[in-house]
């Protein structure tokens, strides 16, 4: 068994006897890396997981070209997390750090805009200056990048504003409060996939979802609105069904 990233569809790496290929997220594939696994195929079967398909893989699925098999059950003690969405508003947001604080938990504020990130970090920290902030995304250096999810993990920052690097995976059970800022940027599958990095352990999760419209219209309204009805654990296949609606 080897265990690797997109690296082992590299060509210098070679299988003696490839039997079965597992690939887990499949949305972090590009389409080179699909191509790939395309040659694979022939040699290997495959088996795809994912909280959100794809739409083509969906698409897939749902005309019978692919089986598919869909495990809507949520580990046991885990709460279904309160979604919220509102007009940006710093009064909320203040009272929703301090809420989770209170409770002896942590925060993830995503924000998404590398270049302006230190002002939004000064900004909150005038608003709430007894808050222990930390910083993280994708430019910073990888051993700083280390540090400050260490600090984080070992609770010596209450909120953490980052970027969507969130996404990848990580597991902190003491995190339970998402506030994600200028939500109508992001796309519904990656929402979906954001609001699923809190919430892992046996306590209640809250999730606010942010916008900078005066009003919100079309596309952002419906993704945001599907965000808020599907709040089900294990709602992902039906969050990219209505993903692939609203496309």
């Amino acid at each position: 068994i080897v265990i690797g990233t997109h690296r082992l569809l590299s060509g210098d790496v070679k299988f003696q006897n490839l039997g079965l290929i597992i690939i887990d997220e499949e949305q972090r594939f590009g389409v080179s890396h699909k191509e790939q696994l395309k040659k694979m195929r022939s040699q290997a079967h495959i088996i795809t997981l994912t909280a959100t398909p794809i739409p083509r893989t969906l698409h897939l699925a749902l005309s019978g070209v692919r089986a598919v098999s869909n495990i809507s059950t949520p580990p046991g003690g885990r709460k279904p997390i309160e979604t919220i969405i509102e007009p940006h508003n710093q009064k909320h947001i203040k009272a929703a750090i301090e809420q989770e604080i209170k409770r002896k938990g942590q925060v993830y504020y995503l924000y998404n805009n590398v270049e302006t990130m230190d002002i939004k970090l000064k900004e909150l920290q005038e608003l709430m200056p007894k808050v222990k902030f930390g910083r993280l995304h994708g430019q910073l250096p990888e051993q700083e990048i280390a540090k400050v999810m260490h600090a984080f993990d070992k609770r010596k920052i209450d909120v953490l504003i980052c970027s969507t690097i969130i996404e990848n995976g990580l597991d902190l059970p003491n995190v339970n409060t998402l506030i994600v800022d200028n939500a109508v940027q992001f796309g519904l599958s990656q929402l979906h996939q954001i609001r699923g990095r809190i919430g892992r352990g046996n306590r209640q999760a809250y999730a606010y979802f942010f916008y900078r419209r005066q009003k919100l219209t079309g596309e952002a309204e419906k993704r945001l609105e599907a965000l808020e009805q599907a709040r089900d654990l294990g709602a992902g296949f039906d969050i990219a069904q209505r993903d692939m609606e609203i496309r």
